[in-house]
């Protein structure tokens, strides 16, 4: 899909009518296709946390209950479910969930162009692990995503928040954030804040860690993030991480070309860039935790759209479609290289 997109971005424009119905189509054949494949996934730990998901859904088939579990209402949804579909059909609700709003906030922001912002959230590393790993966490994000199609039904995209967060409590570090644009909403303060993060994080990284630790920040299961112990040869490994830094600056550069050199002057797409500005600036302060990665996602879901919005918002190039291309190319192939380097290295 990639291959003919960026085939397609070469041999006609981006107003073009054959280029229109193309990346329409594409698009909902990617979409369709994506939710039933993953959703309907084999139960096997290949997949992750896929069969501790599968082992408590049975619980609550045979009539299990509900424990002392974090993130309750998120065994509440589970619970009625498996006493209505199969687990199957449950994967594949929890995939709708997830990979449905990325669809939804690209449609309500870009239009006709939707599918080349959807098409880089579905080529983002972190994509395919919160589609059938993390997937509590990946599901409560894209209801956020979900919730930004309402910005103007302040409450609607209240309601949307707020089952973000009963399905997984680390939502509210973005819904935080995101608000805190709406009062604050100045690109270059927020610049200076994240890079802040840096050093602060090199000089007192684990200050850090045990100030959010001795907070009480998050629930039991997000302080072992913090404090637990992994291997080092993992994604989940310890140490500063100067690569996925790096990965991370990719939309932190974006959006400081597009604001400062293009000066391009949008509301909506300044409040996107603060949140994950502030949401991986949170991140780098606790990089050094064993499970950062987990802390990761709570920016990198956004990088997708931060990277491609001024490009689908605004002519700033002779070729630009060709350049759009290009961008959805690079961020694949460093997916693709990702995947054999940490995982088959």
């Amino acid at each position: 899909m990639v291959l003919f997109t960026i085939l397609h971005t070469y041999a006609l424009r981006l107003e073009d009518t054959k280029n229109i119905k193309f990346i329409k189509v594409a698009g909902y054949i990617l979409l369709v296709s994506l939710i039933f494949y993953l959703g309907m996934r084999p139960i096997s730990g290949v997949f992750g946390d896929t069969v501790n998901y599968n082992y408590a859904f049975k619980k609550y088939q045979l009539g299990g209950k509900i424990g002392n579990e974090s993130d309750y209402y998120w065994h509440v949804f589970m619970k009625i479910m498996s006493h209505l579909v199969t687990i199957h059909v449950f994967f594949t609700i929890c995939t709708f969930l997830y990979i449905y709003p990325m669809y939804r906030l690209s449609k309500t922001v870009f239009n006709k162009y939707w599918y080349y912002a959807f098409m880089m959230f579905v080529v983002s590393f972190s994509f395919y692990t919160y589609a059938v790993n993390g997937v509590r966490n990946g599901a409560a994000l894209s209801l956020f995503l979900w919730g930004l199609c309402y910005r103007d039904k302040k409450i609607i995209m209240g309601l949307f928040f707020l089952v973000a967060t009963l399905f997984h409590k680390s939502a509210l570090l973005p819904i935080l954030a995101y608000l805190a644009t709406l009062f604050y909403n100045n690109p270059k303060v927020y610049f200076k804040g994240w890079l802040a993060c840096i050093p602060l994080s090199l000089i007192m990284g684990s200050v850090w860690i045990t100030l959010f630790t001795s907070l009480g920040f998050g629930d039991d299961r997000l302080t072992g993030y913090l404090t637990g112990e992994a291997s080092a040869d993992t994604f989940s490994s310890t140490g500063f991480r100067w690569d996925f830094l790096f990965y991370s600056a990719f939309p932190v550069f974006a959006g400081w070309y597009f604001i400062f050199k293009k000066k391009f002057n949008d509301t909506f797409y300044n409040q996107l860039l603060n949140t994950y500005l502030i949401c991986n600036g949170f991140w780098i302060l606790v990089i050094r935790a064993s499970f950062s990665n987990r802390f990761a996602y709570l920016s990198w879901f956004m990088m997708a759209i931060v990277i491609i919005y001024p490009m689908l918002k605004q002519q700033f190039f002779k070729n630009q479609h060709i350049l759009i291309g290009r961008v959805i190319l690079l961020y694949f192939g460093f997916t693709y290289a990702m995947f054999y380097v940490y995982y088959y290295k």
